[in-house]
């Protein structure tokens, strides 16, 4: 079943000599629990169609349609909404609060939103990352692998259909890396939830159902690689 679709989505940033095209004309669809990894090289346009296919950054034109919505018709309030319960957003540079524990960090996005935290949840969350006993640690009591998993956390304790990752494992070595590539598998296939990695990392990228080459802004390669 289709979860996302995007329709020729277009991104420009600036004007006459400084105009620069990120993404030209790219349509693409992805099916719910699909997992998805976008290859490129660096200024291909990965990073934009990641943010415009998690309502964080919008098109120049072109539509996005999550769940049949599209997502870019919608107030600024109603997408707000949006980003924090249907997109779980994971970057390279972890993106911690320092000040917060680990819990606190994990749990940010439910309590933005004026809602409860689900106790069970968060508890096999903490079992999953292998963060139980570290839940009052401050991020630079942990080390990077850690830093990362409850970034991970943060992005999946809403439970979103979608799971978006831009390089996720950038800044890891190899053992860390792969780790972290397990438990967004793993989550992938518990939850049925779509999640779409953006990589230069070709190990990686051959772990996924599927493979998308961005060039130039425009989609030159998609390669089912498993059913």
């Amino acid at each position: 079943m289709e979860i996302l679709r995007a329709e020729n989505l277009c991104k420009i940033y600036g004007q006459g000599e400084n105009r620069v095209v990120a993404l030209d004309n790219v349509s693409l669809t992805v099916k719910q629990g699909e997992f998805v990894a976008i290859i490129g090289a660096s200024g291909s346009g990965k990073s934009t169609l990641l943010h415009i296919l998690g309502g964080v950054d919008t098109p120049t034109s072109g539509k996005v349609f999550v769940d049949g919505r599209d997502i870019y018709r919608q107030s600024d309030e109603q997408l707000a909404i949006f980003r924090r319960r249907e997109v779980g957003l994971i970057y390279q540079f972890y993106n911690l609060i320092p000040v917060m524990n680990v819990v606190e960090n994990i749990t940010m996005p439910v309590l933005l939103d004026s809602r409860q935290v689900n106790r069970e949840r968060l508890d096999r969350l903490l079992e999953l990352l292998e963060l139980k006993g570290r839940e009052k640690h401050l991020p630079n009591q942990l080390s990077g692998g850690q830093q990362q998993r409850v970034s991970i956390g943060r992005a999946l304790i809403n439970a979103p259909a979608i799971v978006l990752a831009d390089e996720p494992t950038g800044n890891l070595d190899s053992k860390n890396s792969q780790q972290i590539v397990d438990l967004l598998r793993l989550s992938n296939k518990n939850y049925n939830q779509t999640l779409i990695v953006i990589t230069h990392d070709e190990n990686i990228a051959l772990q996924a159902d599927r493979i998308i080459g961005l060039q130039d802004g425009r989609i030159v390669r998609d390669e089912v690689i498993r059913k």
